[in-house]
């Protein structure tokens, strides 16, 4: 399970060749201990994950370890971006099925036609 404790800041980010490498510190207590997780560009691009959405993704692979102790470099892979594809698909076909709420009837709905000319 995860600590509550772990707090995890985004200190940045570098490219290297066709990788994003995000870099986390951990400030949940005093010793800021550093962390790296790396994604693969083109499998971001084959999943349809936007480049804005990637540091929330990464951090939250760094949330969910268990080993984050002994370990301080990830990788966000291919499992992670399909099962994340996979939820995203499922909202937005949730969200095409979903009704719009229902607007109350007007009060002079039809008076065009029920009021005699003048």
């Amino acid at each position: 399970m995860q600590n509550p404790k772990m707090q995890y800041i985004l200190k940045g980010f570098s490219r290297i060749s066709e990788f994003r490498v995000f870099a986390f510190e951990d400030a949940g207590d005093s010793t800021h201990r550093a962390f790296t997780v790396r994604t693969d560009l083109a499998l971001t691009r084959r999943y349809g994950i936007r480049l804005q959405e990637l540091p929330l993704l990464c951090r939250a692979i760094l949330e969910q370890r268990q080993d984050v102790e002994e370990q301080q470099s990830f990788t966000y892979g291919e499992a992670d971006m399909r099962l994340h594809a996979d939820d995203a698909a499922a909202r937005a076909e949730a969200a095409r099925h979903r009704r719009g709420p229902r607007r109350p009837a007007s009060s002079n709905t039809g008076i065009a036609w029920r009021t005699t000319p003048r």
